[in-house]
C-alpha cells in the first residue's frame, strides 16, 4: 500500500445516508438547559389591585396620559389624578416622585386649561405633602417654576405666578433656598436690559421697565401682580431669618438663642449647702466673650449663589437692580407733577402699586440689618438713594384717597384723614407709615441738621395720627410705634421726645382697644421706661407722661382681672420691673390698689393662673406698707385654696422677711409690717377659717359632716380632703415662721390668748383647725411656757375628739383615711409633751355617761395609749385613772359574755401597767 493511500485513510469522509440523523461529534457542547418559574404572589397581587378612579384608571395609567399630545387627555388625566389621590391618599407616598415630576412638567404646557388643572392639583398636593417629604424633589419643581417664569409665552408667565403663590403658601423655606435665581426671574418679568451702544462699554448693564402690548392686562396691572409676589417672597426670606431685629414692636419669634431657661432653686436645699447656684452674665442668654477674634459663619464658606440674600454682595447687587425699577413704577403711579397738597388724589390701582413698592423697599431694608456691618450698609443706602427718595417719595407726602370716597357712611375712622380704606382693601395709612419707616431708617443723630426738613414732616404726621382718636389695627400701630421709636432715637432730648410719648399715651387711653394693639403699646412704654431708667442715673429728668402711665398700671390690673389673662400677665411683668427699680409713682399707686388686687373674692391674685399668681405674690415684697386690712386679705387668700399651698407658703415667707423678726442685720423699713398685725395674720392663717365661718359651723348637726362623742364637748367638722391638705401645708409654714421668732415664750402667750379668745367655747371645730392648733402648740412649747386651765381643757377635748374620729373612721372612706397619720401624730405629740393634757383627757372618759356602742372605742384608745412608747411613762403615772376607767367598763359589761376587745384591754393593762413595780396591784383585783 502506498503512502498516499494511507494518508487518505486517516481522513476519510463519513458518508451520510438519507433519513438518518447526523451522529454527534465527540467534542460537541451540550446546550440544553432547564428553567423553573419564580412565583412572587405579593407583587403580582399588588399590581392586580391598584386603586382606580371612576374611569377605572389607576395611577400608572393616569401618569402615562400626561405625555399625550392631546390637551384634553392631559387635562382629564390631571382631574383624574386629583380624584384618585383624594380617594386614596396613601397612593401619594408610594408614587410621590412620579407625581411631582409629571405635574411640574406641565407648568409650561401650551394649553391654559392644562396649566390651570396643574395648579389646582398642586394646591391639593400641597395640603397632603409635608415639607420634608417634598424637599428631595423641590429642585425639580423650582427648575420648572423658573422655566415657566422666564417663558416666552405671556400666558405661561401669568400662570407661573399662581404656581408661585401655592409654593409660597405651603413651602416658603424651600422656595427661598433658591432666592438668587427666582429674584432674577422677578426682575425679568417686568423689565429688560438696556442694550444701547453707550451702555455696552459699562461693566453693569442697567434695566428698564418693559411694556408688552400682547398681555391681557395693562402693564401697570402686570407689574402690580409681579411686585405683589415679590413682596411675598421677600417676606418669606425675612421670616426665615431669625437674626433680623425689627424696628417695630411686634412679638419676636422664638429662636434657640432667645429662649430664657430659668434656674429652679430650692431655698431649703440651698440653705443646707446641697445645691450650688451658678449665675450667668446677660441672664442666661448668649455668653459675652471679650475677644478680638470672630468665628467664621457657615455662610462664608458657601458659593455666592448658595448664600442668596444672606450675602451682602448679593443683596447690594439686587438692590442696585430693583430700586431703580421700583422708582420708575412709583413715578408712573404717583400723582401729577404739582405742588404737594394734603390728600393727593390717587387711583386705586396706583395706590396698590405704590404700596407694594414701599413694602418691597421696607423688606430689603430689614434684610440689610442682619449683616455684620450694618452701619456701613445704612451709610451706603443713604448715599445712593436718599436724594431720589426725598425727590419722588416725599414730594407729595402724605398720601390719601379721602376725596375719592363720596357716598361712604360715617364710621370710626372719620377723624383720620389718612386712614380711609377703599373697596380694594388698600390701607392708606399703612402706605404713609411704611414710607416714614423707610425714610427714618436713613437718618441718624449725626445727620439731624441736614434732614430736619423732612423729619419734621414725618414727626408731625406721626403725632397727628396718634392723637386724632381713630381706631387703628395692630399692623398700623406696630409700624407707627416703630417710626416713633426711631424718631426718639434720632433726637433724644426731652423737648423732642415728650410730645411723641404724649401722643402715644393719647392712643393708649382709648377705650376698647384691641388686645394686639394694647400689647404693642405696653411693650413700647416698657421699652421707653427701661431706656429712660438707664439714663436717669446720670440725668435726672423723668418723663411726666411716662410716670403717669406707670402710676395707672396697678389700677388697670385691678379692673382687668380675668377678662384678659395675657394682658394681665404683661401688666404684672411691667409693674414688677418698675417696682424692683423702686419707682416712686408706681409703688404709691400699687399701695393704693393693693386691697383690690389681693381681694380674696374677686382680686387678680385669686382669679389669674398660677404663674401670674406667683408674680403677684412676689410684688408683696415691694409694697411700701402692709396694713392690717391688706394682711387680712392675704390671710384669706392663703386659706381659701384658690392658690396653691406652695405659693401660700411663699407669701408667708415674704411677709416674715418684711417683719421685724426676720433677723436682718441692717434696719428694715420703718412701719412696713406692724408686729401686732403680723401675729394676727399668722393666727388667722393658722386657724384656717374666719370668725363668720366658725359661727356658721356651730349650727351644723349630724353626719356626714360632724363627728361627735358624748365624752367631749367639742364636735369636729370634717373638711374636704383638698381643703385639709392645703390647710395642713400652710400650717407647717406658719409653725416654721412662729418658731423663728426669738422670744418663744411671748409668742406662745400670744398664741394661747388667741386660742382662748376665739376658739375656746366653740362647740364645732374643723378637724384641720384642731390639728393645726395642736401642731403649733407642739412646735412652740418649751419649759418656760405656762398653759392656762381653759387651754388645757380645750386641748384635751380636741385630742379626744380627734382620736375618737380616727378610731371610728371607716377604712373604705378613702378621703378621710389620708388624714389619719397627720392628726394622730399631732395628738400623740401633744399628749407626750403635756402630761396634764393626758390626765385631763383620761379624767374626761366617764364611761357611765356614754352608750354601749362607744365602749369598744374607749377600750381601743386606752390600749393604743398604753402601747405607745412616748406615752408609756405618762400612762404609768396615771395608772389609777386607767384602772378606774377599766373598772367602770367592767361594771357596765357585768353579766354579759366577755368580748374580744375587753380581753385585749385586760391583756395590755397587765402587760404594760399592772406588772410595773410602782403599780397598785394586778388587774385581777378589779374583778
Amino acid at each position: 500500500m502506498t503512502k498516499k493511500r494511507k494518508h487518505q485513510e486517516d481522513f476519510q469522509k463519513v458518508k451520510l445516508k438519507v433519513g438518518k440523523k447526523k451522529p454527534k461529534l465527540e467534542n460537541a457542547t451540550d446546550t440544553t438547559f432547564k428553567t423553573k418559574a419564580i412565583q412572587i404572589p405579593e407583587q403580582l397581587k399588588e399590581d392586580g389591585v391598584l386603586p382606580t378612579q371612576n374611569r377605572k384608571l389607576n395611577i400608572k395609567d393616569l401618569l402615562s396620559q400626561m405625555h399625550h399630545y392631546s390637551p384634553g387627555v392631559k387635562h382629564n388625566a390631571l382631574l383624574g389624578l386629583k380624584d384618585l389621590l383624594s380617594q386614596y391618599p396613601f397612593v401619594i407616598d408610594a408614587h410621590l416622585s412620579n407625581i411631582i415630576s409629571e405635574v411640574a412638567a406641565v407648568f409650561t404646557d401650551k394649553d391654559s386649561g392644562v396649566r390651570g388643572a396643574a395648579v389646582h392639583l398642586l394646591q391639593f398636593l400641597a395640603s397632603k405633602i409635608r415639607a420634608e417629604q417634598i424637599a428631595p424633589f423641590f429642585p425639580l419643581v423650582s427648575a420648572h417654576l423658573s422655566s415657566a417664569m422666564t417663558h416666552i409665552s405671556e400666558g405661561i408667565q401669568e400662570d407661573s405666578l399662581k404656581v408661585l403663590d401655592v409654593l409660597l403658601e405651603a413651602y416658603p423655606a424651600l422656595l427661598t433656598d433658591r432666592s438668587i435665581i427666582l429674584l432674577k426671574n422677578f426682575v425679568e418679568l417686568i423689565s429688560h436690559q438696556q442694550l444701547s451702544k453707550r451702555l455696552k462699554s459699562r461693566e453693569k448693564l442697567s434695566w428698564m421697565l418693559s411694556v408688552n402690548p400682547n398681555r391681557r392686562v395693562t402693564s401697570q396691572q402686570w407689574r402690580l401682580n409681579v411686585l405683589t409676589r415679590l413682596k411675598k417672597f421677600l417676606q418669606a426670606v425675612v421670616d426665615g431669618s431669625s437674626e433680623i431685629e425689627d424696628e417695630g414692636l411686634q412679638e419676636q419669634k422664638d429662636s434657640p438663642h432667645s429662649v430664657r431657661n430659668p434656674i429652679c432653686i430650692s431655698w431649703k436645699v440651698h440653705a443646707n449647702n446641697q445645691q450650688h447656684i451658678q449665675l450667668f452674665e446677660n441672664g442666661g442668654l448668649r455668653p459675652k466673650i471679650n475677644s478680638s477674634f470672630r468665628l467664621r459663619s457657615l455662610a462664608s464658606v458657601m458659593d455666592s449663589a448658595e448664600k442668596g440674600l444672606s450675602s451682602a454682595e448679593n443683596l447690594k447687587g439686587f438692590i442696585e437692580i430693583i430700586i431703580p425699577l421700583l422708582i420708575e413704577c412709583w413715578i408712573e403711579a404717583s400723582p401729577a407733577q404739582s405742588a404737594p397738597i394734603l390728600g393727593n388724589l390717587l387711583e386705586s390701582e396706583s395706590q396698590q402699586l405704590m404700596q407694594q413698592v414701599l413694602s418691597i423697599i421696607h423688606l430689603l431694608w430689614k434684610l440689610t440689618k442682619r449683616h455684620d456691618e450694618t452701619y456701613k450698609m445704612e451709610l451706603w443706602l443713604r448715599m445712593n438713594y436718599l436724594v431720589d427718595f426725598k425727590h419722588y417719595f416725599m414730594r407729595h407726602f402724605p398720601y390719601s384717597l379721602q376725596e375719592t370716597v363720596k357716598h361712604k357712611k360715617k364710621d370710626s375712622c372719620k377723624g383720620n384723614k389718612y386712614c380711609m380704606t377703599s373697596s380694594n382693601s388698600v390701607d392708606h395709612l399703612l402706605l404713609n407709615l411704611t414710607l416714614c419707616d423707610i425714610m427714618v431708617s436713613l437718618a441718624s443723630t449725626a445727620t439731624l441738621q441736614m434732614d430736619s426738613g423732612w423729619l419734621d414732616m414725618i414727626r408731625k404726621f406721626v403725632t397727628d395720627t396718634l392723637q386724632d382718636g381713630s381706631k387703628l389695627n395692630s399692623k398700623q400701630v406696630n409700624r407707627l410705634l416703630g417710626v416713633t421709636w426711631r424718631l426718639m432715637q434720632i433726637q433724644q432730648n426731652k423737648v423732642a421726645t415728650e410730645p411723641l410719648i404724649k401722643a402715644v399715651y393719647t392712643l393708649y387711653q382709648q377705650r376698647n382697644l384691641l388686645f394686639p394693639v394694647r400689647t404693642l403699646l405696653l411693650k413700647f412704654f416698657s421699652r421707653v421706661y427701661q431706656k429712660e431708667d438707664l439714663r436717669t442715673q446720670r440725668i435726672r429728668s423723668r418723663s411726666k407722661v411716662l410716670s403717669r402711665w406707670l402710676a395707672g398700671l396697678p389700677q388697670q390690673l385691678a379692673l382687668l382681672g380675668l377678662r384678659n389673662p395675657e394682658l394681665s400677665n404683661q401688666l404684672i411683668d411691667i409693674i414688677h420691673s418698675a417696682a424692683s427699680r423702686s419707682n416712686k409713682e408706681l409703688l404709691q399707686s400699687l399701695q393704693a390698689t393693693a386691697a383690690r388686687i389681693y381681694d380674696p373674692l374677686d382680686g387678680a391674685l385669686v382669679l389669674l393662673p398660677a404663674e401670674a399668681q406667683r408674680r403677684l405674690v412676689q410684688l408683696v415684697y415691694f409694697l411700701p406698707c402692709l396694713p392690717a386690712s391688706l394682711l387680712a386679705c392675704l390671710s384669706r387668700c392663703c386659706i381659701m385654696g384658690r392658690m396653691s399651698s406652695e405659693l401660700a407658703a411663699t407669701l408667708i415667707g415674704i411677709l416674715h422677711m418684711r417683719s421685724s423678726f426676720a433677723g436682718w442685720k441692717c434696719q428694715v423699713q420703718d412701719n412696713s409690717v406692724n408686729d401686732v398685725d403680723y401675729f394676727s395674720f399668722l393666727f388667722s392663717t393658722l386657724i384656717g377659717f374666719s370668725r363668720d365661718e366658725l359661727t356658721d359651723l356651730q349650727g351644723i348637726r349630724g353626719k356626714p359632716h360632724i363627728s361627735q362623742t358624748q365624752l367631749s364637748p367639742v364636735r369636729l367638722y370634717l373638711t374636704d380632703l383638698d381643703q385639709f391638705l392645703h390647710h395642713w401645708a400652710v400650717t407647717e409654714m406658719i409653725c416654721h415662721s412662729l418658731s423663728t421668732i426669738p422670744s418663744q415664750s411671748q409668742c406662745f402667750d400670744i398664741l394661747q390668748t388667741g386660742i382662748c379668745k376665739y376658739l375656746v367655747g366653740l362647740v364645732v371645730i374643723p378637724d384641720s383647725t384642731a390639728g393645726s392648733v395642736l401642731c403649733a402648740i407642739n412646735k412652740l412649747l418649751d419649759q418656760a411656757c405656762i398653759l392656762s386651765e381653759n387651754l388645757h381643757k380645750f386641748l384635751a377635748s380636741c385630742c379626744y375628739s380627734l382620736l375618737y374620729f380616727l378610731l371610728t373612721l371607716d377604712k373604705e372612706d378613702a378621703e378621710h383615711v389620708q388624714k389619719r397619720d397627720m392628726l394622730w401624730a399631732s395628738c400623740i405629740s401633744a399628749l407626750a409633751l403635756l402630761p396634764r393634757l393626758l390626765r385631763l383627757m383620761l379624767q374626761s372618759l366617764q364611761v357611765s355617761r356614754i352608750c354601749r356602742e362607744e365602749l369598744p372605742v374607749v377600750a381601743q384608745l386606752l390600749r393604743l395609749l398604753m402601747q405607745h412608747g412616748q406615752l408609756r411613762s405618762h400612762m404609768i403615772t396615771n395608772e389609777f385613772l386607767v384602772q378606774q376607767i377599766i373598772k367602770d367598763i367592767m361594771t357596765l359589761k357585768s353579766g354579759e359574755v366577755q368580748e374580744q376587745w375587753l380581753t385585749d384591754l385586760h391583756y395590755c393593762f397587765n402587760i404594760y401597767l399592772a406588772s410595773h413595780p410602782q403599780g397598785p396591784g394586778p388587774i385581777n383585783a378589779v374583778y
